[in-house]
């Protein structure tokens, strides 16, 4: 399907997705939008469900959720999804992009949802059992999932079925959803796994770490940080031989989260985001053929009193690359903004866009800023349709022209109780910023927000969004 690549535009038997990063730009605009949402560690014993939300602003339904499908099972954590199929698979008439593979990171089932037979009202279609995924892999806590132009689905880890870390990474039949084993080979595998991101030109996969399962069960306790329970490198693997090859340290306790390859399949560098460190890295190909990385932001920690630390991180959660790799987001979501860079020059990405969601410094809360690098005052509160939004930002989601952002507000259950009560209590929100592609800048818009502390089920934390017709961050071209 590579070749598709070269031929932008229309052709008379495609598959799913777009030829080029350039082309999807071009694509529709989004109408609904899927967003798993958890009811694990907020006190009620009932399943976690996929949310789907009407985002046509001419839909009478707009900014509401419009479907929930219920899993069958409690106490799952479902975080990140991805397809059966993307746009690597553009060539092939065959393929259809209509399974929504969602992965539960503490109970490691895998759900495989139908969203092709009815796109607004997906239904479940096969659920992979952990023990299939325990013996067959050896690996449990599944996270990131993406298609593979061969016809399977690989999902990442974070460690093995026992809760110690272990990086490695689960293939399914992308038809049956069988569990066909292991990618890797050989053996030697990263401490501890999160996400990745794979170019097949350049004949490489990248994979992050967050911590050991079983450490981050339970929260974020400062005293395990300096005990190499958290993540600090990028693990760099053969694509062809499927072997672990280099490490690439970032610091200790970074904690190295989502990682983005350029979209252009010819690129050779991407973007990581540290939480803990709150930093984020340029990686990139040497002219020796390995790979390194160099920090190109810093966000700077705020002192602080009525915190757990005398000083608080940015904590970078999540980051996206706009399709045409011209502007960079991320969301600091203890200090409660999202961020725009310019990266046309990759080495020194230029802040050109920011705005306040929430967080731990607004006015008015138990945080007291004592000195702060960035900011003259602490911000208000944001306060839209009436409701104060608790929580901060978090997952990104990009229109696919680049001009609407999508923000919801829960990280992972167990930290959004500990850093954000208010969230178990209210529930998390998802709003939509406006986006100025040209010069620059961010804006909220007033009209879109989906309340999901109004659930049937009560308040609810809603985490990752997904298109039906693919993405910034689950589409990968070949």
């Amino acid at each position: 399907s590579r070749f598709f690549f070269f031929f932008p535009g229309k052709c008379g038997s495609c598959g799913p997705g777009y030829a080029s990063p350039l082309d999807a730009m071009e694509g529709p605009r989004e109408e609904i939008i899927y967003v798993p949402c958890i009811y694990r560690n907020t006190g009620k014993k009932i399943p976690d469900f996929l949310a789907t939300v009407d985002v046509d602003p001419k839909s009478p339904c707009y900014s509401q959720v419009i479907h929930r499908l219920p899993m069958p099972n409690v106490g799952d954590e479902l975080h990140h999804s991805g397809w059966n199929v993307c746009s690597s698979c553009f060539g092939d008439p065959g393929r259809k992009r209509n399974r929504l593979v969602l992965p539960s990171l503490i109970s490691s089932r895998i759900y495989i949802v139908d969203v092709g037979t009815e796109p607004r009202a997906p239904r479940l279609f096969k659920v992979v059992n952990p023990e299939d995924v325990f013996w067959k892999c050896d690996l449990g806590y599944p996270h990131t999932s993406h298609c593979l132009g061969s016809g399977e689905v690989m999902i990442s880890t974070l460690g093995d079925p026992a809760g110690n870390g272990k990086g490695g990474f689960i293939l399914l039949d992308a038809e049956t959803f069988e569990v066909k084993g292991t990618w890797e080979r050989g053996d030697e595998v990263p401490p501890m796994g999160y996400d990745f991101w794979y170019q097949p030109r350049h004949n490489v996969l990248i994979s992050t770490e967050w911590g050991i399962p079983k450490v981050l069960g339970y929260g974020f306790d400062p005293n395990d940080l300096g005990k190499g329970r958290y993540g600090r490198r990028l693990n760099v693997w053969d694509w062809s031989t499927h072997r672990y090859i280099q490490a690439i340290d970032v610091g200790e306790d970074s904690a190295p989260l989502e990682i983005r390859f350029l979209h252009n399949p010819n690129a050779s560098e991407g973007f990581v985001g540290c939480t803990i460190s709150s930093a984020i890295h340029r990686f990139y190909k040497t002219e020796c053929g390995n790979w390194a990385a160099e920090k190109v932001i810093q966000v700077p920690s705020k002192k602080v009193e009525g915190w757990i630390l005398p000083e608080m991180p940015g904590f970078i959660t999540d980051i996206l690359i706009s399709l045409d790799d011209r502007l960079l987001y991320f969301s600091n979501w203890i200090h409660g903004d999202v961020r725009q860079y310019d990266i046309s020059d990759t080495r020194r990405p230029r802040l050109v866009g920011q705005v306040f969601l929430g967080g731990s410094i607004t006015k008015g809360g138990p945080v007291r800023v004592c000195e702060d690098e960035e900011l003259e005052s602490q911000p208000e509160p944001l306060v839209i349709q009436g409701k104060k939004v608790a929580g901060g930002p978090q997952m990104l989601q990009l229109s696919l022209d680049g001009k609407r952002l999508y923000v919801t507000t829960s990280l992972y259950s167990a930290w959004d109780r500990q850093f954000y009560p208010e969230l178990i209590r209210e529930g998390a929100v998802m709003l939509q910023l406006d986006v100025d592609t040209e010069r620059g800048g961010l804006s909220v818009n007033p009209k879109f927000l989906v309340d999901f502390g109004k659930e049937p089920g009560g308040p609810c934390l809603a985490h990752e969004m997904r298109y039906p017709g693919g993405d910034c961050t689950s589409d990968i071209w070949v």
